[in-house]
């Protein structure tokens, strides 16, 4: 990925405009990653040791927690360290580092989610069949399908977008190294990178939330078929959780990729980022352990046998 740039580090602006509140932004930030990471190391770890849990369903949410922890580890630690010091710089090198394992886990959770969907789908519709279609072998393809379509993904990004010559201003106007803000700073056109940005990433993102959005509306489909509200509430409420997530999720992220980068405002580029890449991780684990029955009573047997 080398170019004819002069750029030999990045500056990570993030909220350098609001020095007054440096130590009061660390104290919330290192707040909310120790929940992501308490909350998402529990649910990994009761889905893996309680055997009521050992479902496909459970099987995908511990993949989906352990996501999440790597998600925010790749930006959270180094925007930490930043309110402590001064320099707030990146190497070159870092900076790609960074850029390409956010959007590789960016672009597994769209496939994950997708596959949850799917999972909650065959559930409910076709129950009979349900253990054999989502048998031991799909489960861990569908996996491992995600995992490598969404480092694949983001090789195309990646190295496209490092292949720009930065060859003017360093300071990335963002906590971590993403697309819209590196495109602003290059010294060259951009216009590929924009179209391979919404193409490329508008497919792989729009085609997932479709697989999502097709399981869902079969889902309702067979829920208002249920006779009794009893049974549609029950059926419902396997889905509920899930379902919240893929609303914050999927609609922060097309709302902050899928537009022209000349189109975002400061306000956009400082707030969105940090509520999918901070604040939604941290409450994913929350809501799915409000809302699920046996995630609360795996939680119960590990608090009373501490």
């Amino acid at each position: 990925m080398k170019n004819n740039t002069s750029v030999e580090e990045f500056i990570l602006l993030g909220f350098s405009s609001l020095p007054e509140l440096k130590i009061t932004l660390f104290v919330l930030f290192l707040s909310l990653y120790l929940s992501m990471l308490i909350g998402n190391i529990l649910i990994v770890t009761i889905t893996w040791t309680d055997p009521r849990l050992n479902t496909p369903m459970y099987y995908f949410l511990r993949h989906l927690s352990f996501l999440e922890i790597c998600y925010t580890s790749v930006t959270i630690p180094k925007m930490l360290r930043n309110f402590l010091t001064k320099g707030n710089t990146i190497h070159y090198a870092g900076c790609a580092a960074q850029l390409y394992f956010f959007i590789a886990l960016g672009s597994i959770e769209c496939t994950l989610l997708a596959v949850m969907a799917y999972d909650r789908f065959v559930a409910i519709c076709n129950p009979l069949g349900y253990p054999i279609i989502m048998s031991r072998w799909v489960c861990h393809s569908l996996v491992s399908s995600s995992w490598l379509s969404g480092f694949l993904n983001s090789m195309v990004h990646t190295v496209l977008t490092f292949r720009l010559p930065f060859c003017s201003s360093n300071e990335v106007k963002q906590f971590f190294c993403d697309i819209p803000p590196l495109l602003n700073l290059a010294c060259a056109d951009t216009h590929t990178n924009e179209m391979v940005l919404f193409v490329v990433g508008g497919l792989y993102g729009f085609g997932s939330f479709l697989l999502t959005l097709i399981s869902y509306i079969q889902i309702i489909s067979a829920i208002l078929k249920i006779r009794t509200k009893e049974g549609q509430r029950k059926a419902f409420s396997t889905c509920t959780s899930h379902l919240i997530v893929v609303s914050l999720f999927y609609g922060t992220s097309f709302f902050m990729y899928l537009r022209p980068t000349s189109s975002y405002s400061l306000y956009q580029e400082k707030l969105i980022p940090v509520f999918y890449a901070v604040v939604t991780p941290t409450l994913n684990p929350i809501i799915y352990s409000l809302r699920n029955k046996e995630i609360k009573g795996a939680l119960r047997t590990v608090s009373s046998n501490w």
